[in-house]
């Protein structure tokens, strides 16, 4: 079995975009880069992020999604889905990054990434989608079901990357709490909640969310 890599590198600068919807700007839409990418604490050099208020920041500053997960995908709808197209800066394969472990260490290039966070279906993702693939008003549903968003990775160190790098995994948690098993909790299965609230080094409004939905119901 060959080693996890990175497949394509993926960014995108803001357009305007009838398909956004009232957003009208969109960085969504990438594509793949050749040669050494150089990753800042916000993200890839080259990618700009549009919507600043629900996206991007050091929790969100690269997104990764598997190929393994894109070929899933085309199997579901019948036709092939290359890199960027789900709006990942990273495409990989070779790891199930859906049961990396949240806070493990991934050394690419020079530079040191940490999954932190997920992706939860917006507007602009399900418009995007639904336009290209299948109808937007069942996409997220289909999506958030299957339970595998890629993860958003925290740049720990700076360095540069390219298509062709080895994933390298230098330290996993041992608490084994999942990309996948945090979406999972945010979304279809809250029975997950009270385990998120013990995993270190998360975002605050994860934190929050979670002690919301967990919090004792006054009447």
């Amino acid at each position: 079995m060959s080693s996890p890599r990175v497949l394509s590198v993926n960014v995108g600068r803001p357009v305007t975009a009838t398909w956004a919807g009232s957003k009208r700007r969109t960085s969504f839409r990438k594509h793949s880069v050749d040669g050494p990418v150089r990753v800042h604490e916000l993200g890839l050099e080259g990618d700009q992020v549009a919507d600043t208020k629900h996206h991007g920041g050091v929790f969100q500053a690269v997104y990764a999604f598997a190929q393994e997960d894109l070929d899933l995908w085309a199997q579901r709808i019948g036709g092939p889905l290359g890199p960027a197209m789900f709006g990942e800066n990273l495409t990989t394969g070779g790891l199930d990054v859906n049961e990396a472990v949240l806070g493990e260490h991934w050394r690419i290039g020079t530079a040191l990434l940490s999954p932190v966070e997920v992706r939860i279906p917006c507007s602009v993702f399900k418009n995007w989608l639904g336009r290209h693939l299948l109808d937007n008003a069942e996409w997220a549903k289909r999506f958030t079901a299957e339970g595998r968003p890629g993860p958003y990775l925290r740049v720990l160190e700076e360095g540069v990357l390219q298509a062709g790098d080895e994933i390298v995994v230098e330290h996993r948690p041992e608490h084994g709490f999942t990309v996948s098993m945090m979406f999972r909790a945010l979304t279809t299965d809250p029975s997950l909640l009270p385990g998120l609230l013990d995993v270190p080094g998360l975002p605050e409004p994860v934190y929050a969310v979670a002690r919301r939905r967990t919090a004792p119901q006054t009447v």
